[in-house]
């Protein structure tokens, strides 16, 4: 497989300044204490003003108007609740802490894919329905609201929806510039004669080469490099061949318009490394031939240019690993001589079953690793679902260890393998 090494450019340090400013995100975590506050005195009122509405209509002195108007205060509690709800959650995931519900099935569905564009479109969407909710309750009301209050809500109103649209319409470049710095730096790449040929498809083995029936979509993962080209650094070769991968798989080279869905920007974020320094986890879930192994060995490659130690292997491959090291007696040197590795990946987990004993197992690496250092998991099924390859009491408990500091990442589509074979038969 002809593919070049390469290391990405070092970035300058980051500034004494820097640290401290991004330290003070946790003097937001009083506003949002404030904020639960504020969500349980809106449960009060809306209770309060249901029984208000109840209470006045059987005594019968309800009308028309007052209905109406009752329900849309009732209604309005339950946006500006809804809205305190989402800069709660949201705000708390964004700024100031990560807490992990990739995957749980209460998570929303906006929350998957949270940064700040998405969020700004959501609490200005909320905001423009609040808005409509109090302009109606003016024009029911008609008779008893001023003149200039209605000119006046009905130009905040039409402000508000000009705003939202804005932001939806912003949203949409910013979210494509990063594929449009991609292309200026491979364009740059190919005037200064360092074009490469295509790839092979993801997943197939060195010494295939691409048909010239299939087409390798443009890439979209951003490289970790800004431009020029990388320069190799001594040890990285050594580094990626002590790893073990079955082949070398660039981020940069997979083929991200293959799956139906998965999510961009987490993955593109995963290949800045940031969860390897603090030991965090990634979780690729998805069905076979979808790129989960491409996108664990690419981040794999990545860490070893980066300069972490890395060590690949199947979940069968771990199993007899740690199983041969307690037949010997060693588990514990076994597993204290993983912590030179930064990372260890763990491929094609729920393949095979494993027995409560093998699930012991996995659960001392997981546990032992907890904190210490970074695990990459690739199954076909999410963590929810290892009960089903897991067995044993161990197995719930590795789950959570597992899943509590991880980044999981969803993968659907068809086998590209499968895709492969069928245009070369075609062809």
């Amino acid at each position: 497989m002809n593919v070049q090494s390469f290391t990405p450019t070092p970035s300058p340090p980051t500034a004494t300044l820097g640290l401290a400013l991004f330290a003070t995100r946790w003097l937001q975590a009083p506003l949002y204490f404030g904020l639960v506050a504020v969500q349980g005195v809106y449960v009060y009122k809306f209770f309060y003003e249901l029984w208000k509405l109840i209470v006045t209509c059987v005594d019968g002195r309800a009308t028309e108007t007052y209905v109406m108007l009752a329900v849309l205060k009732l209604v309005d509690v339950v946006m500006i609740a809804n809205l305190l709800i989402m800069v709660i959650v949201g705000g708390y995931e964004t700024f100031v802490s990560r807490i992990g519900l990739q995957g749980h099935r209460d998570q929303p569905e906006w929350l998957s894919h949270v940064n700040p564009n998405v969020l700004k479109v959501k609490l200005a969407t909320a905001i423009v329905g609040i808005s409509s909710v109090h302009l109606l309750q003016m024009f029911v009301d008609v008779h008893g609201t001023a003149r200039h209050a209605l000119m006046w809500g009905t130009v905040i109103h039409m402000a508000f929806i000009v705003s939202a649209a804005i932001l939806a319409y912003m949203s949409g470049p910013m979210a494509a510039r990063a594929d449009q710095i991609l292309n200026e730096i491979q364009h740059h790449r190919e005037t200064h004669g360092r074009a490469e040929e295509h790839p092979p498809p993801v997943f197939a083995p060195p010494v295939v080469s691409v048909p010239p029936t299939v087409s390798v979509p443009p890439v979209v993962i951003p490289a970790q490099a800004t431009g020029g080209p990388r320069v190799a650094e001594p040890g990285v070769e050594a580094r990626i061949s002590e790893a073990g991968f079955p082949a070398r798989m660039l981020l940069e080279h997979f083929d991200a318009d293959h799956p139906r869905a998965f999510d961009r920007e987490t993955v593109a974020r995963l290949g800045k490394l940031d969860f390897v320094g603090p030991g965090r986890n990634v979780v690729f879930a998805g069905p076979p031939g979808t790129g989960k192994t491409h996108l664990a060995v690419g981040l794999g490659v990545r860490a070893c240019e980066a300069g972490h130690r890395v060590l690949f292997a199947t979940a069968a491959e771990w199993a007899v690993r740690l199983a041969t090291a307690q037949a010997g007696g060693r588990l514990a040197e076994e597993l204290a001589g993983l912590d030179e590795r930064a990372l260890l990946i763990v491929d094609e987990v729920g393949y095979v079953p494993f027995d409560a004993d093998t699930t012991r197992l996995f659960f001392q690496l997981v546990a032992h690793r907890y904190g210490r250092g970074s695990l990459i998991v690739t199954g076909d099924c999410p963590p929810s679902r290892w009960d089903e390859v897991f067995s044993g009491p161990a197995a719930a408990a590795m789950v959570d260890r597992l899943a509590h500091h991880a980044e999981i990442v969803r993968l659907e589509g068809d086998s590209y393998r499968m895709r492969w074979a069928t245009s070369e038969r075609a062809g």
